[in-house]
């Protein structure tokens, strides 16, 4: 809700390092969690496979050579240690390699410190070659399924090609301190990704990294822009402001929907609509060169003022309410940042290594995405929209089912999850109302004059 995000902007950011400690101290008292049953690895395999397939002609350009630990055994044994929650160090997958494999792997004996080199000098762009091959496929399965949307994001799939949200966030802190990070006066951060994300499957739709910290999100626009398509609406915070992007993503017919900073002065073009609750105003910003014409948008709800910059100048292509129902589903990527991180992993690093960490990275965005596929199956099975189902408790339900496959009392997971979805708490409970009818309220009575 665009309340819950300006709320949310006002507070200084918790310590990450703190955080990943929380986590770390956590995985130590955690015992390691059961393989998964046969049906969920044929489900992993399915999507899997055939992108480590594409990854050949790579490995072979490479010329890597690893009898042992080739490309398909590491994906298994990455990905297993992200979905089991393994420790770092390569002890316990080792053991569990050596005594009963993991998924598609087959039994290997091969010890810890083979598991670490590994991890440090396998290319993390192997995974990023598996990412990208799996990104495509996930979306189609999306669309496959009849399962509602939220109403503004139904809305919008009528008038935009999609409705994408992209944003950044710094990674943890490196505790593991080897080699030269010994030396370290403080544990180094791990870097700073940036995702775009699909609003309506909430499926990423490109993953970047940056191992500089500090790098500024507006170093990734170059990226954003190639990869967004034409006739997309892009959600964004006052990070990315910088009107030559905003007048580039115009000329290449994205629309582009972004908070409007409070201290920024505007020079009002004409004035379509001004009431006590909302005005919707034609500006110019930016000078000289990037000099462009954009619509302000200024709410009133719940008492608070909120203001909004839109590309559309034309209110009845996007009116009002569903701008600003419309941005409040940009809060779906910082859904997705914090279930990568604490429910996935990514606040807790296995290896100082750049290579290892950004092979961590690729790795647990796969692993996100398949989750996402497995909880849409769970939400059109429900016939719910995804963002009324719990991801946390879809992933925390899937140890029950693989116990009930294992007695033999259940065969298909999103069966399973689906007919026992209010005990597992899978459906979420209302927490907040849509602002959407209230919006269009609103903005109703302002036509009608009331």
């Amino acid at each position: 809700m665009a309340k819950n995000t300006h709320h949310h902007t006002k507070h200084t950011k918790k310590s990450s390092v703190r955080h990943t400690r929380a986590i770390q101290r956590a995985r130590s008292k955690r015992p390691v969690a059961a393989p998964p049953d046969e049906q969920i690895e044929a489900r992993l395999s399915a999507l899997v496979q055939p992108a480590i397939a594409s990854q050949t002609a790579e490995v072979q350009r490479l010329g890597l050579r690893s009898r042992l630990l080739p490309l398909s055994v590491m994906v298994a044994l990455v990905i297993s240690m992200i979905w089991r929650q393994l420790g770092a160090g390569g002890s316990e997958a080792a053991h569990l390699l050596a005594t009963e494999g993991l998924l598609w792997s087959g039994i290997i004996t091969v010890t810890q410190q083979a598991i670490s080199l590994r991890l440090r000098v396998l290319p993390a762009a192997l995974f990023l070659g598996v990412l990208q091959a799996l990104l495509p496929v996930l979306p189609a399965r999306a669309q496959a399924r009849q399962r509602p949307l939220p109403r503004a994001v139904a809305w919008a799939q009528d008038t935009f090609t999609a409705v994408l949200a992209v944003d950044g966030s710094t990674l943890d802190a490196v505790l593991r301190q080897v080699g030269l990070l010994r030396d370290a006066a403080t544990p180094p951060l791990a870097g700073r990704m940036l995702a775009l994300l699909d609003v309506a499957s909430r499926l990423p739709r490109q993953v970047w990294y940056e191992a500089d910290a500090t790098a500024h999100d507006q170093r990734f626009w170059p990226q954003i822009s190639a990869a967004v398509p034409r006739g997309a609406l892009l959600l964004f915070d006052l990070g990315f402001t910088n009107f030559a992007r905003f007048a580039e993503l115009a000329r290449a017919q994205v629309t582009w929907l972004t908070r409007a900073k409070s201290n920024r002065k505007f020079e009002v073009h004409r004035v379509l609509c001004r009431t006590a609750h909302v005005q919707d105003l034609l500006v110019w910003i930016g000078d000289d060169a990037v000099r462009q014409q954009v619509r302000l948008i200024k709410v009133c709800y719940e008492g608070e003022w909120y203001s909004y910059l839109t590309s559309e100048l034309d209110p009845a292509r996007l009116p009002v309410a569903y701008a600003v129902a419309l941005y409040w589903q940009r809060w779906r990527i910082e859904e997705a940042f914090h279930l990568v991180k604490r429910l996935l992993g990514l606040a807790y690093f296995w290896t100082g290594a750049q290579n290892g960490i950004e092979l961590q990275v690729w790795a647990t965005w796969l692993v996100y995405g398949i989750l996402i596929d497995l909880s849409d199956a769970v939400a059109a099975a429900l016939n719910r929209p995804l963002a009324d189902i719990s991801l946390e408790m879809v992933y925390r339900g899937l140890p029950y089912f693989a116990q009930a496959y294992r007695q033999g009392t259940a065969h298909d997971p999103v069966a399973y999850l689906v007919a026992h979805a209010k005990l597992l708490g899978i459906i979420k409970r209302p927490r907040r109302l849509d602002p959407l009818p209230a919006l269009l309220d609103l903005t109703t009575r302002q036509r009608l004059n009331l």
